[in-house]
């Protein structure tokens, strides 16, 4: 009877596949674009997890918190970055190469890039909507990987992701930074044509932590444009760019 005993508890329960420990295959290869293996790959669960979908399911966190993070460090890689990179650009060159890299439509191409929208967990609502390819959702998802990647590996390997996700634009900003000013050189080439100044109607929806800004931008009374982004200024700068490029040749 010791014997047996002995055998039951030495077999226990049979071991967990390894893979059951290491998110979905869907988040396996997100991770592996995003050149990061997770500790805890619950953190890159939470980070594709709309509040559409928890709502629907078990309730568990939505990606809005890492999100918040993610912004955080974000901004302070590239600031740090630009600061370092370029000594003798002053304040406003600096900031203009920054916001010409870290806004939602910058963003949510590089969620594009990774491929983020497929892997996405989204309520039956905003997947209905064509919430897998809104530029809004994309780039809050694009913050809240990175958010996840400084919970789990801590600022150096952060700050290696966002480098590489956004070094070579960063370094196209800041070759001609006057470029990303879109509301600039789109007031620029409207003035010249004798149209005026650009006038710009934004709106902002979505709670206090987690606000979006959607603005167009009208030339002579004609709607030319329209973006969004985390703040006013990123949102009337995406509704620039946008206006400039249907301009074509301007």
């Amino acid at each position: 009877m010791i014997g047996a005993t002995q055998a039951t508890s030495v077999s226990g329960p049979a071991p967990l596949d390894p893979l059951d420990l290491a998110g979905t295959a869907g988040e396996r290869a997100l991770a592996e674009r995003l050149q990061h293996r997770f500790d805890d790959w619950s953190l890159l669960h939470q980070a594709l997890s709309h509040r559409s979908w928890c709502a629907e399911n078990d309730g568990s966190p939505s990606n809005e918190r890492l999100e918040f993070l993610g912004d955080a460090v974000l901004g302070l890689v590239v600031a740090g970055h630009c600061y370092a990179a370029y000594p003798v650009f002053a304040e406003g060159q600096l900031a203009k190469v920054r916001s010409a890299v870290v806004n939602a439509r910058v963003l949510a191409r590089v969620a594009e890039g990774l491929d983020v929208g497929p892997v996405l967990l989204l309520g039956k609502g905003e997947e209905s909507s064509g919430g897998r390819t809104k530029s809004s959702l994309l780039a809050d998802a694009t913050e809240a990987l990175i958010g996840a990647v400084y919970l789990d590996a801590g600022w150096e390997p952060a700050r290696a992701l966002v480098l590489r996700l956004l070094g070579e634009r960063i370094e196209r900003a800041a070759a001609e930074p006057d470029d990303f000013d879109h509301k600039s050189r789109l007031q620029e080439a409207t003035v010249r044509r004798g149209e005026g100044v650009p006038q710009y109607v934004v709106e902002a929806s979505g709670p206090d932590h987690g606000r979006r800004y959607r603005a167009e931008v009208f030339v002579a009374g004609t709607r030319r444009g329209a973006g969004e982004g985390t703040s006013k200024k990123d949102a009337e700068q995406a509704a620039s760019a946008d206006a400039w490029a249907r301009m074509g040749d301007a």
